[in-house]
């Protein structure tokens, strides 16, 4: 194995590098040398890497958190995996004493701490993870399916929470990738519909694709009279995958219907009536990262409950990174796969 390896480095605001780094040893007993099969960007790296930043990020990190990997050397309180073993990594990390998980609440750790953002990632041919964070997934599925395990995770999170019950009807805001997963698991889980909603006709395509019964540019559509058409009542759920939508989520969901909102966007602002959710007693609910869904996760895409593969538009090696990043800033990709190797 080689000493030295080339990896995406977040220098600062708007800047990154391909810069030659030392191979990861073993510091800690828990600690897993990781060979990357494949790491996603996703719609994180981009606000990390915008000018003025959408995300924070440690200057001098290798940037990367959608991994899967081959296991290479384990540290002594790692002894349950052995070399060679292919595992996706869960890149949220959390203390587990803190009065947040104490709780449960593993995701609002006060410590809380992100390979690929605040910690080295996986872009990169090699990655050091703990083992708590390595959950195995078979070899027989393939690896464009694979990558979306940590996305997916996200994404099982709230459809937990939607609590979709079979023949109910679905809206999906926002068709990126997350909310092209929010519909395969909703139709998966027995949506009688799925209206998606997405101003871009190169997403709008990929939503048809994805399981969506219609697909509409709501700027040029009336996106609240077809749900009204196809509902009667409204939506029993809908998902806000963009995060500035939480006002027109509010006027497609039928009264005691659930608005999830997942779609992160720190500048967004807006402005609703309280009283409609009140009166309409809407369940309104926020949903970040998600809780113990990485096995549902890696379940779901090794059984083939779904199949997110057909999202991968882009398959690069790591010095074609930038290359990956325009198509995605000019929505010419759904998912773009760095390939170390």
């Amino acid at each position: 194995m080689a000493e030295r390896m080339p990896a995406v480095v977040f220098l600062g605001e708007g800047r990154w590098a391909l810069e030659e780094r030392p191979v990861p040893s073993l510091r800690n007993p828990d600690d897993v040398l990781l060979q990357v099969e494949a790491c996603g960007i996703c719609g994180t790296d981009l606000h990390i890497l915008e000018v003025p930043p959408g995300h924070p990020a440690t200057p001098g990190v290798i940037l990367g958190h959608e991994v899967i990997g081959r296991v290479v050397e384990v540290g002594p309180a790692a002894a349950h995996l052995r070399p060679g073993d292919r595992v996706a990594v869960a890149p949220n990390l959390y203390c587990g004493v803190c009065p947040f998980c104490q709780r449960g609440l593993f995701n609002h750790c006060e410590r809380f701490t992100t390979l690929g953002i605040f910690l080295d990632g996986g872009l990169a041919p090699y990655e050091v993870a703990p083992a708590r964070a390595l959950f195995p997934i078979s070899p027989e599925v393939p690896l464009e399916r694979a990558i979306f395990t940590e996305v997916l995770s996200t994404v099982v999170g709230g459809t937990l929470q939607a609590r979709l019950h079979p023949g109910e009807h679905a809206v999906v805001l926002g068709c990126g990738p997350v909310g092209l997963l929010f519909i395969q698991v909703l139709r998966a889980g027995g949506a009688a519909s799925v209206v998606a909603a997405d101003v871009a006709p190169f997403r709008r395509e990929f939503a048809r694709r994805a399981g969506a019964d219609w697909a509409v540019d709501p700027r040029e559509q009336d996106l609240e009279g077809l749900v009204r058409e196809v509902t009667r009542i409204g939506a029993d759920v809908v998902v806000d995958a963009v995060g500035s939508l939480i006002g027109t989520a509010l006027r497609l969901v039928r009264p005691g219907g659930t608005v999830i909102l997942f779609g992160m966007n720190a500048r967004a602002r807006a402005e609703i009536a309280q009283y409609d959710i009140t009166r309409r007693e809407i369940r309104v609910v926020g949903s970040y990262v998600g809780r113990h869904t990485f096995p549902l996760a890696i379940q779901m895409l090794e059984r083939g409950v779904i199949h997110p593969e057909a999202l991968v538009t882009h398959r690069l090696p790591l010095s074609r990174f930038g290359e990956g990043l325009e198509h995605l800033r000019r929505g010419e990709a759904v998912k773009v796969m760095m390939v170390p190797g």
